[in-house]
Order: C-alpha cells, then structure tokens, then sequence
C-alpha cells in the first residue's frame, strides 16, 4: 500500500518526473563510466601479481642494465625464475596502428605469467620458431591476424623492418589482463644488434624475477640493489604492482581531474532531484496540513516526502546502471586501444547504487523539514 501510494505521488506530475528519472539515469550512467575509465587506468596495477618483481635501471627505465646481471640475481636467495627483456616499441604499417610490444626471453617470461591462456601446440611453435611472436586475442581481432600470418613491425628504438611469424595467441585468464600485447624472441632482437649495432647488444631493458614468497619480497629487492650498489648500472627493485603505479602516476593530473568530475556529477544529481522535492512539497502543502489535522505525524509526513525522493531516484539510478554495460561496450570500441582492459567492476555499481541513496535521501530531508515545521493554519491557508 504504502508502495502504491508513493509511486502515485512520485508521478503525480509525470512530466516533471519523467525528466528528473532521465537526468539522474543520465548522471548514474556518467558516473559509473568514469569510474570505469579509472579501473581502466589502474588495470595493470589491479593484475599485478605479489610474487613477482621487476628491475631496471636506477637511473631511468631508458637506460638498460647488462646481461651478465641474470646470473647474480638468480642467485639471490628467494628469487625463483628469472627473465628479461625490452620494450622494442615498434608499429605496425603505419604510426597510428601502435600497441605494446616487448622482446623477451620466451621459457622463462611464460612461466612467469601464467594468466596468460595459450594452446600448448602454438606455445610449442612459438618456442621454436627464433621469428615466431605471440599476440593478445584482442589485438589479433584489431587486424585480422591468424596464427601463421606474416607480421612486418617497423622499428622506432631498432630502426628497420622486422619480420615475424604469428605463432600463438594468448587469452587472459582473468578479464583483467591486457589482452592488447605483443612478444617475440629476445634472441631475434639481440642477434640482429649484434650484427648491426654492437653496442647495443647484450643489454636488456629490465628483469622480470619470481620469488618463493610475497613477504619476502622487500628483502629480496634490497639484496638484488645491493649486489649491484657502485657498479656502472646501479638497479632499482621492486614489486610488479608498485612499477605499474609508478607509470599511473604519470597521470595522475588526469585522473584526478576525472575524480572531480565524478563528484561534480553527483552534486548536478542532488540538485535536480531537490529542486524537483522542493517544488513538489510546495505545491502540497496545504495537503501535508490536512494529514496533521487528522492525525498524522511530522515524521510520516517526512517518511512520505524521503520515499518519493528515494522512488525517484531509485528508478533514474537503476536505469542508469542498466544503460552502463551497453555504453561501456560502445566506450571500450571506441577507446579499446588506449584501454585495452575496459570492465564495469562490482565495485562500480556499488558504488552507483551507494550514490543513487545517498542522493535519494539527502534530496528529500530539507523539504521534508520544511513539511514538518509548517504549522497547520499556515499551511491550509495556502489551498487554492
């Protein structure tokens, strides 16, 4: 009954509210994708694992580190697997059609990743084959490749046109791995720099360690520095999640700029539902002064004022989580190259809904007052 009753004077003015229901659906649905677009940029720190670390140059991720260093790290106590690599940073045909791409050294690179899914026939091939590469299905739909297809990449740190040979596609484990990334053989790269820059070869961009435990992980990165403490490329240690915030923090302008949008957003809602309460209570007061008269108290009539508000908001909010999963489709295909991990989380729509009640209430508590405080002469006065 009461539900009833509610409904009625939320659409009494059906217009009005149907406008009010279409702006707050339109403010939830802003809101979620914004929060998406922020667990997009954070993806990479979200999929890091503990038990991994990564080294590179204390200098600068630029400067690369020798590959004689493998041997004394891995001899670290507590280090597992270790692997290396470098970001090669070519393109494919043109500047535009740009992606992740990394040399790396393939046994122990994989082993580390588990989360990365490949049939076992095509890891087998990629194994193999010095020219063979692998790539994210993602990116595989992106260009149409087909594992044996031929792939040329031109070089921008190793100028050149470098060949390679599709020979397995991975599939993430989870649904926030990137998808979007592209390997080869380490091998290829370093022999081909040893023919055509000597001095470049044997150098790696970073390593890639495993360790037996994540609370090891603090003193495992202090021994690995200190080995290398005053030699001519000092490193840097740390774990896989803090590397990832370190690239984050780069724009971290950007994000929270989009943070304050998201709060503006939500004042824009509470605003537009309690200019629609206000209104709405004004226009019913003499009626509120009818329902003391006959018995009724300040608090059912505030009850009566804080659920319209809710049943309005409530409707605007639930439309507008419905409508985040299709436009957060329509986003990620538009923006998949620049977000290749685009999911609408739990923690997105909770937080939706938390918005959605908090606007509810807080809309309908000062006109809610205001019906409370008339006094019932003031307000019969008011009828006609």
């Amino acid at each position: 009954m009461i539900i009833r009753i509610l409904i009625r004077n939320a659409f009494r003015h059906k217009l009005r509210s149907i406008l009010t229901i279409t702006g707050i659906a339109i403010a939830i649905l802003a809101y979620g994708l914004l929060h998406t677009v922020i667990d997009a940029w954070y993806a990479g720190v979200a999929a890091s694992s503990a038990n991994r670390l990564v080294t590179r140059n204390s200098i600068s991720l630029v400067f690369r580190l020798p590959l004689s260093y493998r041997e004394k790290i891995r001899s670290v106590d507590g280090v597992e697997i270790v692997s290396y690599g470098n970001w090669f940073g070519g393109y494919y045909r043109d500047e535009k059609d740009f992606f992740a791409n990394f040399a790396v050294e393939p046994v122990s690179y994989l082993n580390l990743y588990p989360e990365y899914k490949i049939a076992e026939r095509e890891k087998t091939s990629f194994l193999k084959n010095r020219k063979g590469c692998i790539a994210g299905k993602k990116l595989t739909e992106r260009f149409g490749w087909e594992v044996g297809d031929s792939i040329t990449l031109t070089g921008t740190i190793y100028p050149g046109k470098w060949e390679f040979v599709l020979s397995a596609v991975y599939k993430g484990k989870h649904k926030n791995v990137d998808e979007t990334m592209f390997f080869f053989h380490w091998d290829y790269l370093n022999e081909t720099l040893k023919k055509e820059r000597p001095f470049s070869a044997d150098n790696v961009g970073f390593y890639m360690i495993g360790i037996d435990k994540p609370e090891n992980a603090a003193s495992i990165a202090e021994a690995i520095d200190t080995t290398f403490k005053n030699s001519l490329a000092e490193t840097l240690t740390e774990t896989e999640k803090a590397f990832q915030l370190g690239f984050v923090a780069m724009s971290e302008t950007i994000l929270k700029a989009i943070q304050l949008v998201s709060f503006v957003i939500i004042v824009i809602i509470l605003v537009v539902v309690a200019n629609t309460m206000v209104m709405s209570v004004r226009e019913r007061t003499a009626e509120y002064a009818v329902l003391k008269t006959i018995g009724f108290s300040g608090g059912h009539i505030a009850a009566l004022i804080i659920g319209e508000s809710m049943t309005i908001t409530l409707i605007g909010g639930v439309f507008g989580i419905l409508a985040t999963y299709p436009a957060a489709t329509v986003f990620s295909n538009a923006v998949g190259d620049y977000f290749p991990v685009f999911n609408i989380t739990k923690g997105t729509i909770l937080m939706d809904a938390a918005v959605t009640v908090i606007v509810g209430l807080s809309a309908g508590v000062v006109p809610a007052w205001g019906a409370m405080s008339i006094r019932i002469a003031e307000g019969l006065r008011r009828i006609g």
